[in-house]
């Protein structure tokens, strides 16, 4: 029995620490391998993609799935439908483990927008000096406004992903505190957020620190979501892992 988890993220991180911390046997984490030094996870582990949906499927049927958690980025959209057209060819259980959005608050300035292209556009004309968090695939659209200064955090090495005559880069991995944040808001003199709508707690300290230095933040709405039974809660996913896995839980859950 094989419970594969697509990861890539901290909750697929976090799911395979509870896992294993119960006695879960039989799990397979998979890695996109966007990162070059992905850390070390406690269940067997493979890095690279499958060859689209038709490869997912060989790949289930080749190693004997029995079920699938598509624990990957809420922007990962190919990779989630994917999932779950794989799931239905296939017949395995499935379940998406899906990070929560973040919630408006009071105070909050968001823009938001429907992709990063269209939050090129929401910069304005004026020069600006943005904060960009958008991962380092989707650099290449602000090329088309070179009149702003970007400060650009990413993983991996930004290259010449954007080519524009101000860049600031900081090669940097979360967790970020809104303290933290606040700093490197105050530091660059950043006038502008631009992020996604990614949730959870890792890299909610920037929307934060926003809020509280009164800067306006251009969000990026989140994808159409794959139709897949969903839950955003770790020992919910824990459950559906152990009905499906070998071992067993101390936790009981």
């Amino acid at each position: 029995m094989t419970v594969l988890i697509l990861g890539g993220t901290s909750e697929a991180s976090a799911l395979a620490k509870a896992c294993a911390d119960a006695g879960l046997t039989g799990l397979l984490l998979s890695l996109a391998g966007r990162t070059s030094a992905p850390r070390a996870q406690p269940v067997p582990t493979r890095v690279g993609g499958f060859g689209g949906a038709d490869g997912l499927i060989r790949f289930i049927r080749e190693i004997g799935v029995t079920a699938l958690v598509d624990a990957t980025h809420p922007f990962a959209a190919r990779i989630s439908f994917n999932a779950a057209l794989a799931a239905r060819e296939t017949g395995v259980a499935a379940l998406a483990y899906r990070r929560p959005e973040w919630p408006r608050q009071p105070g909050d300035r968001w823009v938001e927008v429907d992709s990063v292209a269209d939050a090129v556009g929401a910069l304005g004309e004026a020069s600006r000096r943005v904060f960009l968090t958008v991962g380092r695939l989707e650099l290449a659209h602000f090329a088309a406004a070179p009149q702003h200064a970007y400060l650009v955090r990413t993983i991996e090495p930004v290259g010449d992903a954007l080519p524009i005559p101000d860049l600031t880069v900081i090669e940097a991995r979360g967790p970020f505190s809104e303290d933290a944040e606040a700093k490197t808001l105050a530091d660059h003199r950043i006038e502008l957020l631009v992020t996604k709508h990614s949730g959870g707690d890792a890299t909610y300290g920037k929307i934060a620190a926003a809020r509280a230095l009164a800067l306006p933040v251009v969000m990026v709405r989140r994808p159409p979501m794959a139709d897949m039974e969903a839950t955003g809660a770790l020992d919910a996913a824990v459950s559906f892992v152990a009905a499906h896995a070998g071992g067993s839980t101390e936790r009981g859950v």
